[in-house]
């Protein structure tokens, strides 16, 4: 487990991370989400020993990392992709590693398979593309077959099958019962990947709860339906307290009423229902609405015609 407690980093006058008590669980993806500058990356920093805390502490299994007697062996992290020597080839770049954490050699040529990247280990790392730097990455990361992943971005530069190889690994590492911690600014594939999320802006915490229930508890619920009776079952609905809306291709939105009630109104007026089903925000529509307000810059909207 990965635990802060009232976790705070001042650079001079800026205030990085504020106050921040989070306990990141094994057995789910947790997202860790937030606006650039909103102190992600230095709350990881932090996990990893490489920042010192203004105050408040940051535990790892229930230790600082550095009194981690094996930390490869308990977390492993991907913070910067391009932290890697470019004249190295993939395989020296891990065997190093290996062998300063007493790791055997055959675990490097391991985790390579596992990334996709056995053609190339040969190669230098600085002809790698950034979808390729990140694979190793995360090959560095599992050396050690550690109980706790930390992944930053570990989506950017990866193209689909990529995507799809990371989403499905990290829920798979996951169900092993490992604590699986990752950042991302692609809210569509943070939906379909993490099972929990702690979303931060300015450094302070916003959320931490299950994704359906951060999204549920966010977004405005509305059910769409379509029906050969909309001039009938349209005012029943207004009557019963919704709102009501026509929309171009001729179905009807209704807000302030369940599915359930909709389709109990329905059957009474006698209205045939040809499709009924509850639409939410998105997690990306959810999350911009908490953080625009902790957005570092904002740009301003387009000029017309523009």
């Amino acid at each position: 487990m990965i635990q802060t407690q009232r976790l705070t980093k001042r650079f001079r006058k800026t205030v990085a991370v504020d106050d921040l008590s989070i306990a990141v669980e094994p057995g789910r993806v947790t997202g860790f989400l937030g606006p650039n500058g909103s102190g992600k990356s230095t709350t990881m920093r932090m996990i990893m020993g490489l920042d010192r805390p203004t105050r408040g502490s940051v535990t790892v299994n229930g230790k600082p990392y550095r009194k981690l007697r094996h930390p490869l062996r308990e977390i492993g992290a991907l913070l910067d992709a391009d932290a890697v020597h470019p004249g190295r080839s993939a395989f020296h770049h891990l065997l190093w590693m290996a062998q300063a954490n007493g790791i055997p050699r055959a675990r490097v040529e391991e985790v390579l398979g596992l990334v996709g990247l056995s053609a190339v280990a040969g190669k230098r790392v600085g002809a790698f593309s950034l979808g390729m730097r990140q694979r190793l990455g995360i090959a560095g990361a599992m050396l050690g077959d550690p109980g706790i992943l930390m992944l930053d971005e570990p989506m950017n530069g990866l193209d689909p099958e990529g995507i799809l190889w990371v989403r499905t690994l990290m829920k798979s590492l996951a169900a092993q019962g490992r604590v699986v911690f990752a950042s991302s600014h692609l809210m569509n594939e943070m939906q379909g990947t993490a099972d929990h999320v702690v979303v931060i802006g300015q450094g302070r915490l916003i959320a931490d709860a299950s994704l359906k229930d951060f999204v549920a508890a966010n977004s405005l619920r509305t059910v769409r339906l379509r029906t050969p009776h909309a001039t009938t079952l349209a005012p029943a609905l207004e009557e019963a307290g919704a709102q009501v809306s026509a929309e171009p291709d001729g179905s009807l939105t209704v807000s302030g009423l369940p599915s359930d009630r909709v389709g109990d109104l329905a059957l009474a007026a006698g209205a045939a229902l040809h499709e009924l089903w509850t639409r939410t925000d998105s997690l990306e529509a959810v999350f911009m609405k908490l953080t625009h307000d902790s957005v570092e810059y904002q740009a301003s909207p387009a000029p017309a015609g523009a």
